[in-house]
């Protein structure tokens, strides 16, 4: 009996301990402190290095601010990296310049008071700043030969502002101080080191150098206000030597991204397909100069089921482009003359954003599943795909959750594709809680990679025993126009079902527990939340709302892009037809709502007013039967950015769930509302 009873205590005390250690081996909020991954890559002209950068978290021992990115130089003939800057700097828009000795880039190093173009030798000496602009520089390209900069920077304060200022008379005319993003160049090889201003009285938001230097393409609108970045774009080229603007082509809607050919002689753009469509998903390419209309254009992406997210030239006639395909990515060849596309990077064998090509080899910041952005190395020819760093080795003794691409279908039949994360140590024939985390835009899509952030639970929630379900619904990216359209005047309708189907899904395949589903997003995806706590509340046992709109009729009247939310999601004004804007706002139904709600948002949010927040706090407040908590991160707009406001995000967030969801504590009461940081 004794030898039995000995026998028991240590089988028990052997499982508790591999419990422990599994636990202890599995992905936390804290981890996100020590998580980089490769942000840029950019292929030095000769072919024998890669540049790149890394994102480096701030610690909570530094000040609270944001987090920090790093300069990296990869030798791909000894296939070793190196450190070029590190040391708390922040780098960004990573080139080279043409004799690949040294590299440019962005940052705000030593006493700067504005962000400024760098140039730094990778074989020697420190980095040496270009411009002295008296605003951040905004974005910068180089000529081609290397002799002439070019860069966008904001006009500086009016002379009459400025003595009202000091003079101790602060006020705030709203939307009619802003300055505008000019366009400078600066000749490299004169004396004068002062720029030469190329526009004004307009805002260039993008722009790049043709090859034989002769014109910028610059994407220009009228005003420095965010609507008229996202929906007031068009194309101009810009002489060079006299400065002569002149219309290239007049794109209704969004546009994104323009790149030349190499002979000059042509121009691709991603753009939407039209006025109402939301997603800049589709490839166009002109000729320079342009005589067709926008119309007249082909669309690349057109009859495919993909949104075409970025594209460069690979030779005169050839462009390669990137597409999200549903939950996955690819990359493609494309001939300016030919009908079909070539795949070189298939769906499914890694997720990445961008790219950067020198004749037949790639480089590109890639993650997966498993791991977050590495940079990876891409031949054309033999589609050798090649894992170059490896940046988070510590990730290797982690015990990591199983996921998946998944697909299902919809009431009315259309077919969603979903990303599913499973709970480490997944059992099966076990019933799991669920958490619904839903992408923001909604013109936007969750990939099926590296899904763990300080906004994205992720591994997170899998090692607290969630599945995580991640639907791509209609109205997003990743499907083709039509798929995106069949949001278009139907906000939070069809859309959200596409969710609530999903998890009947799940139901069926006896993977989760109906009574214990969360749901949780920002942005859209906080709108989402915002519904699934109040109008759904039957379906939702707890509910994470971050910068979401709650009030769809003042959110039209308080948000920074109104005529977005016009042209690309209602299609009509609200009080073209009030009872469907009404219908479609949250705070409508907080007087059902049953489903502990948090809600969070940064006080200088202008997308989503802090004041959609508070209106779904007071709500759920006075007529909910549910607890709800407010948290409001001061110095915050739309995502917080802060190391500090981050971490509580990640933190708070996940007790809620945990709280809710995964426990017996009484769900009319709520956690402690501070949280037990441990300071590292």
């Amino acid at each position: 009996m004794l030898r039995l009873f000995t026998y028991s205590f240590l089988s028990l005390m052997f499982f508790l301990t591999a419990a422990l250690t599994a636990q202890e081996n599995t992905f936390t909020s804290y981890d996100l402190l020590r998580m980089r991954f490769v942000v840029e890559t950019s292929i030095s002209p000769d072919g024998n290095f890669i540049a790149y950068t890394v994102h480096a978290p701030r610690q909570l021992t530094d000040k609270p601010g944001k987090h920090y990115r790093y300069l990296y130089l990869y030798d791909l003939a000894n296939e070793k990296s190196m450190e070029l800057l590190g040391d708390k700097v922040l780098i960004s828009s990573i080139a080279w310049m043409p004799d690949s000795k040294s590299i440019t880039f962005l940052a705000k190093l030593n006493d700067d008071k504005y962000i400024q173009v760098y140039q730094l030798m990778i074989d020697s000496g420190e980095p040496a700043a270009i411009t002295n602009s008296f605003h951040n520089v905004l974005q910068y390209q180089m000529s081609k030969d290397g002799n002439q900069l070019a860069f966008v920077s904001t006009s500086v304060v009016s002379e009459e502002k400025q003595n009202l200022l000091e003079n101790g008379f602060d006020a705030e005319i709203y939307e009619e101080e802003y300055l505008d993003r000019n366009l400078y160049l600066l000749n490299l090889k004169s004396q004068s080191m002062d720029p030469r201003q190329l526009t004004e009285n307009v805002s260039v938001y993008d722009f790049r150098w043709s090859p034989d230097g002769k014109q910028i393409a610059a994407f220009i609108a009228d005003k420095n206000l965010v609507d008229y970045s996202y929906m007031f774009k068009r194309v101009y080229l810009i002489d060079t030597f006299t400065g002569k603007r002149s219309l290239h082509l007049e794109n209704p809607g969004k546009i994104s991204q323009m790149v030349w050919s190499p002979d000059s002689k042509h121009i691709a753009f991603i753009a939407a397909s039209g006025i109402n469509d939301a997603v800049t998903g589709s490839l166009f390419i002109t000729e320079v100069p342009n005589t067709n209309k926008f119309e007249e254009l082909k669309n690349y992406a057109e009859g495919l089921e993909l949104s075409i997210r970025k594209v460069e030239w690979k030779d005169d006639n050839t462009v390669l482009f990137l597409s999200e395909e549903g939950v996955d990515i690819s990359l493609s060849e494309q001939g300016i003359d030919n009908a079909e596309r070539k795949m070189l990077i298939n769906p499914g064998q890694i997720v990445f954003r961008s790219f950067d090509v020198n004749d037949d080899f790639i480089s590109l910041a890639g993650n997966n599943s498993k791991h977050p952005s590495e940079l990876y190395s891409f031949t054309i020819i033999d589609k050798k795909l090649a894992k170059l760093t490896d940046v988070n080795p510590w990730l290797q003794e982690l015990n990591l959750a199983k996921q998946e691409k998944i697909i299902y279908n919809a009431r009315d039949g259309l077919e969603i594709q979903a990303t599913l994360i499973y709970p480490v140590d997944y059992e099966k024939g076990k019933k799991y809680p669920l958490i619904c985390m839903i992408h923001g835009g909604p013109e936007s899509a969750l990939q099926n990679g590296w899904q763990t952030s300080y906004n994205r639970w992720g591994q997170i929630a899998a090692a607290n025993g969630f599945f995580v379900f991640m639907p791509n619904y209609r109205a997003g990216s990743g499907r083709g126009v039509d798929f995106t359209m069949k949001g278009f005047g139907d906000t939070g309708g069809a859309e959200f079902t596409d969710v609530l189907d999903g998890i009947d899904y799940l139901v069926k395949q006896g993977l989760i527990d109906k009574k214990r589903v969360g749901i949780g997003g920002g942005s859209y995806g906080g709108f989402f939340a915002a519904l699934g706590a109040t109008r759904y509340t039957d379906y939702f046992a707890a509910s994470v709302m971050f910068v979401g709109v709650t009030d769809q009729v003042s959110k039209r009247l308080t948000t920074d892009i109104p005529f977005e939310d016009y042209f690309v999601h209602w299609g009509f004004w609200t009080y073209e037809n009030e009872d469907l804007v009404w219908a479609r706002s949250p705070v409508r139904y907080v007087k059902d709502s049953k489903t502990p709600t948090l809600i969070l948002g940064g006080k200088e949010d202008t997308r989503v007013h802090p004041s959609q927040s508070l209106e779904l706090y007071r709500g759920l407040k006075v007529h909910g039967v549910a607890p709800v908590r407010l948290i409001r991160y001061p110095g915050e707009a739309h995502g917080n950015r802060k190391n500090t406001s981050r971490l509580d995000y990640s933190l708070r967030t996940m007790r809620w769930f945990n709280y809710y969801l995964n426990s017996d504590n009484p769900k009319d009461e709520m956690p402690n509302k501070y949280l037990e940081i441990e300071l590292q």
